[in-house]
């Protein structure tokens, strides 16, 4: 069965504390579909906020970007199923062994791998600055490929590269970050959309923190994202 509109919306537990992460728990409760637990978080209170999550009933995207060499990346990847999360991001750049480590370690588990391309807050400029060659899009195409052929079949992309990778990886699993209601500052991301361009490009699951948390009553937030979705 398909996932609804508001199962696909994921929320970031952007906070230090465990009782901040557990009031916006309590506070949108099932009108998310995912709680995303980034490096903020995870290094403050560890496995804890993973349990939070679960507690609560929802599914956890760990987002620990991780990158290292592939024994240490395979053993984070294990030590991540055994806690239950339902997503776990790796560097695409980590390269082809590392990526296949971690696809290895994740087989059998619940665990679905998302190898991050190019993070949304880097423009033309920042990709020339570290010496990755093309534009952002060709940069995401040549990551998700080194990715794919590694066994890892979950991306985060931008929304505007998402269309390219649905159509390269019918199959594959595409998270979008950088997600914006009309009206709604951007911050620090560069390549944006509307969740509603998001889904209709071949999204999955849009990763939406601001307009949800900065927004007066963040339930109907989360409500009106989840509408525009299903639009």
């Amino acid at each position: 069965m398909a996932p609804s509109a508001h199962e696909r919306i994921v929320f970031p537990l952007d906070v230090s504390t465990i009782d901040e992460a557990r009031t916006w728990l309590d506070r949108l409760g099932t009108h998310v579909g995912v709680y995303k637990v980034g490096l903020e978080l995870f290094t403050a209170v560890g496995p804890a906020a993973v349990a939070a999550v679960h507690d609560a009933g929802a599914a956890c995207f760990l987002d620990l970007k991780v990158h290292d060499i592939p024994a240490t990346v395979a053993s984070a990847v294990r030590s991540a199923a055994r806690m239950g999360v339902r997503y776990l991001t790796v560097h695409a750049s980590a390269g082809p062994a590392a990526l296949a480590a971690a696809a290895e370690a994740a087989q059998g588990t619940d665990t679905q791998l998302l190898a991050v391309t190019v993070l949304t807050s880097l423009d033309q400029g920042e990709l020339d600055a570290i010496g990755l060659v093309g534009a952002p899009a060709e940069a995401v195409s040549r990551l998700a490929a080194v990715a794919h052929g590694s066994g890892v079949d979950g991306f985060v992309c931008s929304p505007h590269e998402v269309a390219a990778l649905r159509a390269e990886m019918p199959n594959a699993t595409l998270v979008v970050p950088g997600v914006r209601p009309k009206g709604s500052a951007t911050g620090d991301q560069r390549r944006t959309a509307t969740p509603a361009e998001a889904r209709a490009s071949g999204a999955d699951l849009l990763v939406i923190g601001r307009p949800i948390r900065l927004a007066d009553d963040p339930v109907a937030a989360a409500r009106s994202i989840a509408d525009e979705i299903a639009s």
